[in-house]
């Protein structure tokens, strides 16, 4: 399983950055092949500086080796050998009227002392985080999922758009960091799913990240913008490092398994501000996006 999963996400890689290339229609992915010293390594490919994204990178990566001491303590096991891989992308936009996505999908083995495979999973979602709200393109985003997710359980969108609300939750801030879409982890082997069907379930979510977030993208990406708007997505990417860098268990396992910073780290945005003790305007396009991150909503009928 971990053969074809890596050879899936390496594939996906090249798709990914093929239609983002497209949409931008100037800037090309930079690539960096790097290995990690205890096992494993990754390519990165970064953007930044393009027509329509400012910064954003489609990474893969595939380490194993000893367990961290960390991470045994997360995972609440021994000693053990690991094995994990996975894609994991975010692109900013220079426009405040295109959206940032992020996406992860990922596989995880852990092994015995003769290597025999004693617990695997996958995990992985996409979301996105607007700066203005257009609700069509929410729609949009989480009717795409919701397409994925219904050819094999038509439980899954409810479940795992509840499970997104909740994990990409600034707890901080008590707002969400964007309008969600799917987080699904630990997803092992059981009777009703076996892992080839977990493999098939994950997979098709990858297929259709680029028709769930480019459509978004030419609608919005010629818009015109003010200096005032460019102000508020730069307040609004503060609350994007926050959650990236207090909350998010994918920075964390990086970081505890000496994974290559500059991968990591590729997720926070170019350009941030943090202003003090910011509130939008009454009644102003800032607010309303305020109101629904902090009660989160359907998209879509069930």
């Amino acid at each position: 399983m971990k053969n074809k999963f890596y050879a899936y996400i390496q594939n996906l890689q090249d798709q990914i950055v093929a239609g983002l290339e497209a949409v931008d229609g100037i800037a090309k992915f930079r690539e960096d092949v790097w290995e990690r010293p205890e096992g494993g390594g990754g390519r990165t490919r970064v953007i930044e500086n393009g027509n329509v994204f400012e910064k954003g990178g489609v990474n893969i990566s595939a380490v194993h080796g000893k367990l961290p001491e960390a991470m045994q303590k997360m995972f609440n096991v021994g000693e053990a050998d690991f094995f994990a891989c996975g894609l994991s992308l975010v692109m900013h936009p220079k426009s405040p009227l295109v959206p940032t996505v992020h996406a992860n999908w990922r596989y995880f083995e852990m092994y015995d002392d003769a290597g025999n495979v004693i617990n695997s999973w996958f995990g992985g979602g996409q979301d996105l985080t607007p700066y203005y709200l257009f609700e069509e393109d929410a729609t949009h985003f989480h009717q795409t999922c919701k397409i994925a997710c219904d050819k094999h359980n038509p439980e899954f969108y409810s479940k795992y758009k509840k499970q997104c609300d909740a994990y990409f939750w600034n707890a901080h801030r008590f707002e969400a960091r964007g309008i969600g879409g799917l987080f699904f982890d630990y997803c092992k082997e059981t009777e009703e799913m076996k892992m080839g069907d977990w493999f098939s379930f994950v997979s098709e979510v990858g297929n259709s990240f680029l028709e769930a977030y480019v459509p978004i993208v030419e609608k919005r990406k010629n818009l015109p913008f003010t200096e005032a708007q460019k102000t508020w997505q730069e307040i609004r990417r503060g609350r994007y490092v926050e959650f990236n860098l207090v909350h998010d268990k994918g920075t964390l396992f990086g970081l505890k398994t000496n994974g290559r910073i500059e991968s990591i780290l590729m997720s926070l945005p170019p350009h941030v501000q943090w202003v003090y003790d910011h509130h939008p305007e009454v009644g102003s396009e800032e607010e309303k996006l305020i109101k629904v991150l902090e009660n989160p909503k359907e998209w879509i009928a069930l």
